[in-house]
C-alpha cells in the first residue's frame, strides 16, 4: 500500500459508537472524516457489551414477569430454551459481522480505514492494515481518539494465564452454556453476567471481595440484587478471594483465600477496565502510553498544543457507559465543527460545545432481576461533595401500578434533595422493570428541575411511575419542623 499521506479534515481512531456519532456530527458539517477501525465497526457495545448482553438478559425478565401474575404464571411450562436465547443472541450481534455497520458509515460519506491507528506527531496518524502495509493520514482540523475500554485482569493470581478465564468478550459471546461458572467480580458485569447464565442454565457462584454489590450505587441497590440473584439460585459469596486456578481436563479448580475450592467449566473474572490507549502513539505528542486521557467538556484533550487532539467515550474515564459515550461524540463533533470553521467554542452548560451530563446526571441501568437503576450522584456522595441534602425512600411494592405489574411487586425507591437549591441531585430505582422510570428521574436532576414544578408532573394512575407522587408527599411529611 502507498504510504503517501492522505488528507481529511477529521481522523477519528474507533468505530464504535462513540466514534461513530463523532463522523455522523462532522460529516453532518460537511467535513472530510476517515474513521479507522482495527476490529468490528460498530464496536464493543454492538458485539461483545450492551447488545449480546440485554439480549441474554431479557428473555430471563419475560419469564419472571410471567410467572409474577396469576394467569400467565399458570401458562408457563420449563425452563428458557437455552438454545433459542443463544440464536437471539447472535442476531443481535449480527453474528459478529459488521456489514450493516460499515453500510451505515458508508451512506453518511465516512471513510473507512480498516487497521491498527497510532499518532506519530501532531495531526498524524499512521495505520498498519491487516495485509501488513501502511497507511498515513493527516488531519488538517482534528483527531478523534475514540478507542474504548478493554477488560483486566489481575496480576499475581498463580495460574490464571493457563486458566484462560472469561472476560466480558466471551460472556456475552460464548456459543454453550457451561454447566459451572464461577464469576469473579461484583460489579454490573459480574452481576449481569450471573443472572444470565444462571438463567440459561448454569450452576453459577459470584465471588465479591467486598461486603456487597454493586458499589457505585446506592448500598440497598446491591443488597436487593443479591436478594434476587440468590432466590434465582445464584451461590452469592461476600469477602470472597482467589488466590489460584488450575486448569485441567475440561474443568478450572479455583482456590480461595479461606482454603476453600470450587470447580466449574468456566471462570468470568469482571474485575475492571483499563483505557486502549498502550499503542496509541501518545508519547508522539507528549502524553503518557497506556494512561487514561483528561479533558475539557468539548472533550479537548488537556496538554495538548492547538486543541486538536479529542478523547472521546470511556477512554477519558468520565463516564463508562455507551450513551455517554455517544452524547460525547456529538458534543465533540460539535466542537470539532466550530475549530474548523474557525468559530469560538460554546461554553456555558447549555451550549452544544460541553459536555455536562456526564458529571451531572449519567444514567445507568443494571438489568438484572431485579433491575436496578440510577441517575446522579448517591445520598454519599452528595455528602461528599459537600451538599446538604435530604433523602427520601419509598416501598416501590406499595404503588397500586406496581401491584398490578406484579402480584409480589417489591422494589424501592430514593431520590437525594439539595435542600439548599431545592431539585433532585440524584434519585435510584430498584425492582422490576425499574428501567423506564430512570429517564424521568434524568430529566429532573440534569434539567435541575425544582420541586415545586415536579408536584404539577402529574403521573398517570395506575402506573408505577406514581412513585413520583408518593416520593414528593414523603419529601413533604419528613420536612423539619419550623
Amino acid at each position: 500500500m502507498s504510504t503517501e499521506p492522505e488528507q481529511y479534515d477529521v481522523v477519528v481512531l474507533g468505530g464504535g459508537p462513540t466514534g461513530e456519532n463523532v463522523a455522523d456530527r462532522t460529516r453532518a458539517a460537511g467535513l472530510s472524516t476517515a474513521v479507522v477501525e482495527s476490529e468490528l465497526v460498530g464496536g464493543e457495545c454492538s458485539y461483545w457489551a450492551c447488545m449480546p448482553s440485554k439480549a441474554l438478559l431479557r428473555p430471563a425478565a419475560a419469564l419472571a414477569g410471567a410467572r409474577a401474575v396469576a394467569g400467565s404464571r399458570e401458562a408457563v411450562r420449563g425452563p428458557l430454551d437455552a438454545a433459542a436465547v443463544l440464536a437471539r443472541r447472535d442476531s443481535f450481534a449480527s453474528h459478529w459481522k459488521d456489514d450493516g455497520q460499515v453500510s451505515w458509515l458508508e451512506s453518511i460519506g465516512a471513510v473507512l480505514v480498516r487497521g491498527e491507528g497510532r499518532l506519530e506527531g501532531p495531526r498524524q496518524v499512521l495505520v498498519r492494515t491487516p495485509d501488513g502495509g501502511e497507511r498515513r493520514l493527516t488531519a488538517r482540523h482534528a483527531v478523534a481518539l475514540c478507542t474504548g475500554t478493554r477488560a483486566v485482569l489481575p496480576s499475581g493470581v498463580p495460574g490464571l494465564a493457563e486458566a484462560r478465564p472469561w472476560t466480558s468478550r466471551e460472556a456475552t459471546s460464548s456459543p454453550t452454556v457451561p454447566a459451572r461458572l464461577v464469576v469473579v467480580g461484583g460489579g454490573v458485569v459480574g452481576v449481569e453476567m450471573a443472572a444470565a447464565w444462571q438463567a440459561l442454565g448454569s450452576r453459577v457462584t459470584l465471588l465479591v471481595r467486598g461486603a456487597g454489590l454493586l458499589p457505585r450505587m446506592e448500598p440497598f441497590a446491591g443488597e436487593l440484587v443479591a436478594a434476587g440473584l440468590s432466590a434465582a439460585g445464584v451461590d452469592v459469596r461476600f469477602g470472597a478471594s482467589v488466590t489460584g486456578l488450575r486448569r485441567a481436563d475440561g474443568v478450572v479448580a479455583v482456590s480461595l483465600a479461606d482454603g476453600g475450592e470450587l470447580t466449574a467449566e468456566e471462570v468470568l473474572y469482571a474485575t475492571g477496565r483499563a483505557p486502549r490507549t498502550e499503542a496509541l502513539g501518545l508519547a508522539s505528542v507528549g502524553l503518557t502510553d497506556g494512561d487514561w486521557l483528561a479533558v475539557d467538556d468539548s472533550c479537548a484533550v488537556r496538554g495538548v498544543d492547538g486543541g486538536w487532539l479529542f478523547a472521546v467515550g470511556d477512554v477519558n474515564h468520565r463516564a463508562l457507559l455507551t450513551h455517554q459515550g455517544k452524547y460525547q461524540g456529538r458534543i465533540a463533533g460539535a466542537a470539532i465543527t466550530a475549530l474548523a470553521q474557525g468559530r469560538p467554542l460554546e461554553t456555558a452548560a447549555w451550549g452544544p460545545h460541553a459536555a455536562t451530563a456526564d458529571t451531572a446526571g449519567a444514567p445507568q441501568v443494571v438489568f438484572t432481576e431485579p433491575e436496578a437503576a440510577s441517575v446522579g450522584l448517591t445520598a454519599e456522595g452528595a455528602r461528599r461533595a459537600g451538599r446538604r441534602v435530604r433523602v427520601v425512600d419509598y416501598e416501590l411494592g406499595s404503588i397500586a401500578g406496581a401491584s398490578l405489574q406484579a402480584d409480589d411487586y417489591r422494589g424501592r425507591a430514593r431520590i437525594v434533595v439539595d435542600e439548599d437549591r431545592g431539585h433532585l441531585v440524584g434519585a435510584t430505582f430498584v425492582g422490576p422493570a425499574v428501567g423506564e422510570l430512570l429517564h424521568a428521574a434524568t430529566v429532573a436532576v440534569v434539567g435541575e428541575v425544582p420541586l415545586a414544578r415536579l408536584w404539577h408532573a402529574v403521573p398517570a394512575y395506575p402506573t408505577v411511575s406514581e412513585i413520583w407522587l408518593r416520593l414528593l408527599e414523603a419529601y413533604r411529611d419528613s420536612a423539619p419542623a419550623e
